[in-house]
């Protein structure tokens, strides 16, 4: 088991969230994602390892650890070290994946952010960033539910969040996008079009609340970076990171519909390659890779880091702080209603 340590000044702010809480952070190399979580977030990742939903896991980040926050402000030699666990060190990883690891180590001596005032919480979680690969990512938030409040929520918060979902396609569609931001190239106009001085366009979650059942299609379109109404070229790279999208999205669907769970407020990642010309070179990669005879699982990890191939496209279901298996109690239509809305706009784009 390999350890990896994070002094205070080390950590930074972390910058890919499409949406989210305040006080997310990373490390330099940005392949970590360190989250202000509750315990039930952290419960629900040691439950999905412990029960041995495998299925599930490969949809989930992978779970490096925890982070426990304290008061300790004055460390310049504070260190906060958290346990990495690869599949053959951790032996008891489901299906020998590294999506969900059991018995994942609770950090010492760790720091306290100030989570911006969004969740007060010791306790940080530590996942993989699934934004790392890409060298542009443009990412999507998609918030899955019509209902999302939890049996724990108090009245007020209820008629809250009923309150948005009628105000929003969450109602209509059980899913609406929470945020997100794509890459428009380095040769963009700053403030044209919203675009910032790094190339990237954000949309905040008004841009998302402000759709309709029947505008909906754009929000996909803004994603995918299409004209208004267009519809994805039967041939070329953005088809087939559509088509992967829906193949993912519906295998997702089909193990939460042999899964009993309940997760309020979970939400669909997006991520695809936005640099063009890095997306044509991981694609071409992928053509040459079986060709070269390489196999992930034979060869060693060094020759793994030498012939990595370049991210494509990814998908994950993020935000367990609402959710819990729940035996007895039949599938989630709650999400799954969300998903398949999701299913049938992708599907749409496709059309010709």
């Amino acid at each position: 088991m390999a350890q990896k340590s994070y002094r205070k000044s080390q950590l930074i702010a972390f910058d890919n969230a499409a949406a989210g809480h305040d006080g997310v952070l990373s490390d330099p190399s940005g392949a970590v994602v360190i989250k202000p979580c509750s315990q039930a977030e952290v419960d629900f990742y040691h439950s999905t390892a412990r029960d041995k939903h495998s299925h599930f896991a490969t949809f989930i980040p992978t779970f490096m650890g925890t982070l426990e926050l304290n008061s300790e402000s004055d460390s310049t030699a504070a260190v906060a070290r958290t346990a990495i666990m690869n599949t053959t060190e951790a032996g008891q990883s489901i299906a020998g994946s590294p999506h969900a690891i059991p018995n994942a180590p609770v950090v010492e001596k760790a720091w306290a952010p100030s989570n911006g005032g969004k969740i007060k919480t010791d306790l940080a979680i530590v996942l993989e960033n699934i934004a790392a690969p890409f060298q542009k990512p443009n990412i999507l938030d998609v918030k899955l539910g019509a209902r999302l409040w939890d049996d724990n929520a108090p009245p007020a918060k209820r008629t809250k969040l009923d309150k948005v979902a009628e105000e929003t396609t969450s109602k209509s569609l059980g899913f609406r996008i929470a945020g997100m931001r794509t890459w428009h190239g380095d040769a963009a106009t700053a403030g044209s079009n919203g675009i910032s001085e790094d190339g990237y366009r954000r949309y905040d979650k008004h841009y998302g609340r402000s759709l309709t059942t029947k505008t909906i299609r754009q929000g996909f379109e803004d994603y995918f970076l299409l004209e208004r109404g267009g519809v994805i070229a039967k041939k070329g790279p953005l088809r087939i990171i559509v088509k992967r999208f829906l193949e993912d999205l519906v295998e997702l669907k089909s193990a939460l519909e042999n899964e009993e769970s309940r997760m309020y407020s979970a939400s669909l990642l997006f991520v695809y390659e936005g640099n063009r010309d890095a997306l044509v070179d991981a694609l071409a990669r992928e053509r040459e890779e079986p060709a070269n005879g390489i196999n992930g699982d034979e060869a060693s990890e060094e020759e793994d880091d030498v012939h990595q191939v370049p991210a494509v496209q990814g998908l994950k279901l993020i935000d367990f702080a609402h959710a819990e298996w729940t035996p007895g109690q039949g599938p989630d239509e709650n999400l799954l209603q969300g998903l398949r809305s999701t299913i049938e706009v992708l599907e749409g784009l496709l059309e010709n």
